[in-house]
């Protein structure tokens, strides 16, 4: 049936097509939740690629040996353009076709995950050269190594790409965490808006989770140890599974981008739903309610001075803000925390706490929404829910600072070498002729129960493998405690990993961690609702802007630099690689962890900790050693300085060394 020009530009306006070509058996899919399943699929893909670059970055900060800029560049780059980017996406994207600005956020977001594989594809990032054991061996039988031999080649061309593929994530990720949660919040009625926002935010934190799972094999060694010694096979294959993954994130976001394109500005009952938000209790702040704003850029600043004047709207956005920042901090710090508190092995560290946050969040995430949806609860029936959830979040962190374990013994850190070394320091005179560097931390637990920082420093001259495990014996340093026989009838003197000091309270503490971040991220979806429902309709894609634009600022881009900064104040050993580069902190103080992990860090260490001072920051002229041995100046004093990524011999230090020279 031919249809009036009228009432024909009227059917394609809202039909679900591309432009002119519309299928009627296809308008079955023109409506919110098809919508809601491809904005899934799209925050799905981006929370996969999170998940490889926050992996792929933590590999180049331990290889790359980064100076602080380019840490700096690396980390935030994301957050920056994202900052720059949201306050002018929301205010002139939300003006067009939501949905349209969604799809160019999908291809951005492929286009960004494919400039991240990049580097993976070009360029041998994956070193091929096979980790030798360090044991004891007498210092001048040791090779000195090359440096420049060692250094990453095109190292600056692989930061380029990724910092580059960051800037394209930070800004597609605007349009669909603004004008996408706008355009779900209008086309859904009033008390099912929170089951739409809830599930769109859980399967964003589900997608970060399948990023560490996808990424996570190419952390671990290959168990067949024929292929352990194929080295250069074993590095090729995780550099294809590294830009295989990138590239598996960009097809599926890419999936979604004819289909977001096919979706028109108002779906159908776009208006009937709105007629029915304006008949019910009008909770929009009466301030805001009336005002008008045209497209000038003149008329963006009066908006956004309006919404800065609004105590609520304010007060909501921060709440957002800090909501994050605690997300943030957990992930930043629980992995430190957890190796250090129930000395755990770093890989089982990470997996835990990807355990913990991942569905604990996915989990608070959707319960907030499906609460507050299902009770049908007011404006100010949500900020109760927001309180009372975040007291309780609250109290459950309150009582995890009393799940812990006892330290374990650790030669050179907390307990000398049977009173024959000094502590601060791992090098004793059971093993000073070993020549050992502590460019490599590999601990492992001697028959005396004491824990060692590797093989070398506890003296041990040979291991063996036997059934796939390590062994290791005649070692200088371990002279007490029984020694078990192995299958060979020789007594074994360390093992590798950490001591076991039989801590069972680690399910306690799993239990409180999970039960405060379910109830933490239950907040976030209510706060979403909050803004939206008391901000006018022309000022909601602009509120969530300048929300996301306080998140920013307060949240994920001071809260990473905050926790890291306050875990170096923590360290007690650094990383230094064999070629005096400065890396990442080897061993905490368990104290000051525990008191960071509650905010408490102005709080003094207490004085039986202080014997626990980083050996790398101990002024020369209080140095308990006296200063004789140019290699131990060389060593444990070239990083007294005040500041976490700086370093450089001190002049006094610079002063002794010439003089010994």
């Amino acid at each position: 049936m031919e249809l009036s020009e009228a009432k024909k530009g009227a059917y394609l306006k809202s039909s679900f097509g591309l432009g002119p070509l519309v299928f009627p058996a296809l308008q079955r899919f023109n409506n919110i939740d098809t919508f809601l399943a491809f904005y899934c699929v799209v925050v799905l893909a981006q929370g996969l690629v999170f998940g490889l670059v926050d992996l792929s970055t933590g590999y180049f900060e331990k290889e790359f040996y980064m100076s602080s800029p380019e840490k700096l560049a690396l980390s935030f780059s994301y957050d920056l353009t994202s900052l720059l980017a949201a306050i002018f996406v929301a205010y002139y994207g939300s003006r067009y076709n939501r949905s349209k600005w969604v799809a160019a956020a999908a291809f951005l977001v492929g286009l960004g995950s494919i400039l991240c594989a990049l580097p993976f594809m070009k360029y041998e990032i994956i070193s091929q050269t096979e980790e030798s054991e360090e044991l004891c061996i007498d210092e001048e039988s040791k090779t000195i190594p090359n440096c420049l031999e060692n250094l990453i080649p095109h190292r600056s061309e692989i930061l380029y790409f990724f910092i580059l593929g960051q800037c394209l994530q930070g800004i597609a990720g605007m349009p669909i965490y603004i004008l996408g949660v706008t355009f779900l919040y209008d086309h859904s009625a009033t008390h099912s808006a929170g089951i739409y926002l809830g599930i769109g935010e859980a399967v964003q934190v589900l997608g970060y989770g399948l990023g560490f799972i996808v990424g996570s094999p190419n952390f671990k060694p290959p168990k067949n140890q024929a292929l352990n010694r194929l080295i250069n096979l074993s590095s090729l294959w995780q550099q294809i599974n590294w830009w295989a993954g990138f590239v598996s994130a960009t097809l599926l976001v890419w999936v979604t981008l004819i289909p977001l394109l096919c979706f028109p500005s108002s779906l159908p009952g776009a208006n009937k739903i709105r007629l029915q938000k304006e008949k019910e209790s009008s909770t929009v702040d009466k301030n805001l309610k009336y005002k008008k704003f045209g497209p000038r850029l003149k008329d963006l600043v009066d908006a956004l001075q309006c919404l800065l004047k609004s105590p609520l709207f304010i007060c909501h956005a921060m709440c957002k803000a800090t909501e994050s920042l605690a997300y943030i901090g957990a992930a930043e710090f629980l992995p430190k925390y957890l190796e250090n508190q129930f000395l755990l092995m770093p890989s089982r560290a990470t997996l835990l706490t990807g355990i913990i946050l991942i569905p604990g969040g996915a989990i608070g995430n959707l319960l907030g929404g499906l609460i507050v949806s299902k009770l049908r609860m007011s404006c100010k029936g949500q900020m109760k829910f927001v309180m009372v959830t975040s007291i309780i979040s609250l109290l459950l962190f309150v009582l995890i600072s009393f799940v812990e374990c006892d330290a374990v013994q650790f030669a050179g850190i907390s307990e000398n070498y049977e009173g024959s070394g000094k502590l601060g320091n791992l090098t004793a005179p059971c093993n000073k002729h070993c020549g050992c560097t502590s460019s490599k931390y590999a601990s492992v637990c001697g028959r005396d129960d004491v824990e060692y920082f590797s093989s070398c420093f506890a003296g041990c001259i040979s291991l063996k493998e036997l059934n796939n495990e390590k062994t290791y014996y005649n070692c200088s340093c371990i002279k007490k405690g029984l020694a078990n026989a192995d299958s060979e009838g020789d007594p074994i003197d360390a093992i590798p990993g950490k001591c076991n000091t039989k801590c069972h309270t680690l399910p306690l503490f799993f239990a409180f961690f999970f039960s405060s971040i379910v109830f933490s991220s239950s907040a976030s979806t209510p706060i979403s609702l909050i803004i939206l429902q008391t901000l006018p309709n022309n000022l909601k894609s602009l509120g969530m802007g300048v929300t996301y634009t306080a998140l920013r600022l307060f949240g994920s881009i001071p809260g990473p630099l905050l926790f890291r900064l306050t875990a170096s104040s923590s360290c007690i050993y650094w990383d230094i690689s064999k070629c005096g580069s400065i890396g990442h902190c080897w061993i905490y103080s368990k104290t000051k962890m525990a008191l960071i992990l509650l905010g408490l860090l102005l709080l003094k260490e207490p004085k039986s900790l202080e014997i626990q001072e980083n050996p790398l920051t101990v002024n020369p002229h209080k140095a308990k050693r006296p200063i004789t041995d140019i290699q131990y100046l060389k060593a444990h004093y070239t990083h007294y300085v005040s500041k976490p990524g700086e370093w450089g011999y001190t002049e006094d230090a610079q002063s002794m060394i010439k003089t010994q020279e």
